[in-house]
């Protein structure tokens, strides 16, 4: 009998040399083998006659090879196949398909699925580039019973499909999944509680493998095709469940750690009100009042604070680290770039300062003397906000005694440099004398200190991100983290007008923009990065920053930013945009984090189908950021794509960050919408965040039921096997850190 758990080389037919080659899929054990799911089913229980054939639709047709061939246009070689079922033929045509030349033998039996046309010179049908799957040769030296055994996992039933990997085809993984099926222990464990499985109305593991590899014949296949069968929701609540469980319990470890109990007593609310330089929106109160009741609990703050473009982050990390501040300890903010780590040191400067509060900024480009100057005063306490980069987490940076963690644009660090910040104030405050320092500290300072803990107290985490994430990517991604979202902009913000136009029209656009800086406001105008050729990029800002200063705007002061400027000169010039000294900057989208302009309201971006989404709104988060009405208007070049006009039409429609990343998620799915592969996002097999949101919440809620137990509907033992289930499901299946 296999286990899951048994190495996958033991399934009859795989051995040592085929399973180095799954080892490549991520497919080590019979687990990972029945995980492998077909990404669509094929109905071969009624393939369809090449008589009932109807132009337009998809269907699945098996028949027997008659001829084919290769022959060349002047376009390119097309390879043409004639397939046969009694007097009925039908032709399939292949483009640049040489490969195919000697793949089809007369007399072979071919499942084939695709699109059913009508050729318009001869009229007769045929299916252009379909899938198409050999099922067995002329010659075939298999005896009769395997042959048979062969043909019934073949045809006459719904067939699963799945991805061919190197020499291994669907059909060999229908013959390996189906004997590794066989050969299963039909008596598997089921690791999620009794009260879980009613509730949802789950099936049992094991009739949730076959059933998803081998539907039965009255499955219905429009269920098969999205993923909504009974034995599809078992596998994908699987998933999720165990990943919910784990967060689950992190957020329950979290709680019971030992934190700061910081106070926010009438000193902090009045050197809180002393530096706002607004009146704070509903929402900004909102959530200051979380997050200050997060830093008042004894176990520590840990939250994720969401807010669009322009909607004052930054004001509300300045509050938290005001409180912090105020009870003796310090507060790091950590920025994914220099630049954005100088913007929140000018800022902090010239709202903290006049304040009394002393700010440092630590990143990797300071002198080497700097460096270590600033390194003093933040182990001696001087330092009260430490603003940086990824300097912060050099083993040289230690803090006296760091309170409160800031990170900004989060999903840009792994999850484990926010431990690692997180874990340098717990070694700080783990030496005595360090400990003494503070107390020494505490006596000499007038404020007022929080209540001093026994254990080492970990420091509080507050997470900003610019990036609206869609709640689904919240629940997986921050799962261990409660969530504050500001959602409404400070007064005196005006929505920005958004109009796309192709760039025919240019005459008019830049006549619009200096009838706008004639009204004394400023314009950005920005070009693509196209990654794969920098040196175009820089050439059609540099050429247009000509054109534009030379002979299109030549009476307006027109500058010039991209990103291979000398970092003094790129801050003169972003300086002198500030300060209105120029009217138009002609930009790269090293803008797209930058310091405010109040006075820009207008932006033109050009070839704006090659950004995405995410980066269009960040770029039009630039303007906007006063009471005058602003302009983004988005310039096309050329042929849009079908998903390049349905990102342009959302820019048009909305400016609201979360529905944007709504359908940015969509467009792109998860592991590109954060660039590179996220540290901490689960590496889902079945389960897809986008699909199964329903599934992720109730996941979600049934996690938190079993991590409340025992009670009268779930024991201490299924508890226990539901946990020892997740930790190895973590390591193995998740790649995601161990959980405690």
């Amino acid at each position: 009998m296999l286990e899951l758990s048994t190495p996958v080389k033991y399934v009859k037919g795989v051995g040592p040399r085929i399973a180095d080659v799954l080892a490549g899929k991520g497919i080590y054990t019979v687990g990972d083998l029945l995980y492998y799911l077909p990404f669509r089913y094929e109905d071969r229980l009624n393939p369809r006659g090449i008589s009932e054939l109807r132009p337009g639709e998809m269907a699945t047709i098996v028949a027997e090879v008659r001829n084919s061939g290769l022959f060349r246009t002047r376009k390119m070689p097309i390879f043409q196949l004639t397939v046969g079922q009694g007097r009925s033929r039908l032709r399939c045509l292949f483009f640049n398909a040489t490969y195919l030349q000697d793949k089809f033998v007369p007399g072979q039996m071919i499942a084939l699925y695709g699109k059913v046309e009508q050729d318009e010179r001869t009229r007769e049908l045929q299916v252009v580039q379909p899938q198409f799957e050999v099922l067995g040769d002329p010659g075939d030296s298999e005896n009769g019973a395997e042959k048979k055994a062969a043909e019934s996992l073949e045809i006459g039933r719904i067939v699963p499909i799945y991805e061919t990997t190197g020499r291994l085809t669907p059909r060999w993984f229908r013959r390996a999944i189906h004997t590794a099926l066989e050969n299963l222990n039909s008596d598997l464990p089921d690791p999620i509680p009794a009260a879980v499985r009613s509730r949802m109305g789950l099936v049992s593991p094991h009739a949730a493998l076959w059933n998803v590899h081998w539907p039965d014949a009255g499955e219905s296949l429009e269920q098969l095709q999205s993923f909504r069968t009974p034995a599809h929701i078992r596998m994908i609540f699987d998933e999720l469940f165990f990943v919910e469980l784990g967060l689950e319990l992190k957020r329950r470890q979290q709680k019971s750690q030992t934190g700061i109990a910081f106070r926010l007593d009438d000193g902090a609310r009045a050197a809180i009100k002393k530096i706002l330089p607004f009146h704070p929106t509903p929402a900004q109160k909102r959530v200051l009042k979380e997050i200050a009741a997060d830093m008042g609990k004894p176990y520590p703050m840990r939250r994720l604070l969401q807010g669009d473009v322009g909607s004052g982050k930054t004001i509300v990390a300045f509050e938290a680290a005001i409180i912090a501040i105020q009870n003796g300890y310090q507060v790091a903010l950590m920025a994914p770039t220099e630049i954005l780590a100088q913007q929140h040191f000018f800022s902090a400067r010239n709202i903290l300062e006049k304040a009394g509060y002393h700010i440092v900024l630590l990143t990797g480009s300071l002198e080497a003397d700097r460096k270590r100057e600033t390194r003093r005063h933040i182990a001696r306490g001087n330092a009260q906000l430490i603003i940086g980069t990824h300097a912060l987490l050099e083993e040289k940076v230690e803090f006296e005694n760091l309170g409160l963690v800031i990170v900004d644009e989060q999903h840009r660090f792994g999850v484990m440099q926010r431990l690692k910040l997180m874990r340098k104030s717990a070694d700080a405050v783990a030496e005595p004398e360090m400990a003494k320092a503070t107390a020494g500290a505490a006596a000499a300072s007038p404020r007022r200190q929080a209540e001093p803990s026994p254990a080492v107290a970990e420091p509080d985490v507050l997470v900003m991100t610019a990036t609206p994430i869609p709640r689904t990517l919240a629940l997986t991604l921050y799962g261990d983290l409660d969530v504050s979202v500001l959602d409404e902009l400070p007064p005196g913000r005006t929505p920005i007008v958004t109009r796309c136009v192709s760039d025919d029209r240019s005459p008019e656009v830049w006549e619009f923009v200096r009838k706008q800086v004639a009204a004394g406001n400023q314009a950005y105008v920005v070009y693509p990065v196209i990654a794969e050729n920098e040196e175009s990029e820089l050439k059609a800002a540099v050429k247009m920053y000509r054109e534009l200063s030379g002979s299109i705007f030549k009476e307006l002061k027109v500058g010039l930013l991209h990103g291979r400027l000398d970092p003094d000169l790129k801050d003169q010039v972003m300086r002198m945009f500030q300060k209105g000294e120029l009217q138009i900057l002609v930009a790269t989208t090293v803008i797209e984090v930058g310091v405010d302009v109040p006075n820009a309201t207008v932006m033109v971006i050009e070839h704006a189908e090659r950004f995405g989404l995410a980066q269009l709104h960040q770029l039009r988060g630039r303007i906007g950021r006063g009471a005058a009405k602003s302009y983004c208007i988005l310039m096309t070049g050329g042929k849009v794509s079908e998903e390049g006009q349905r990102r342009l039409d959302a820019m048009v429609r909305t400016n609201d960050g979360f529905k944007i990343a709504e359908l940015d998620l969509e467009l792109r799915g998860p592991g590109e919408f954060f660039g590179t592969r996220q540290a901490g996002l689960p590496d889902f097999r079945v389960a897809n965040i986008i699909r199964d949101v329903q599934l992720l919440e109730a996941a979600k809620r049934e996690a938190a039921f079993v991590v409340s137990g025992p009670n009268a509907e779930i024991s201490a033992e299924e508890i226990s096997r539901a946990l020892v289930h997740m930790r190895a499901r973590w390591q193995h299946t998740y790649g995601l850190v161990e959980v405690g």
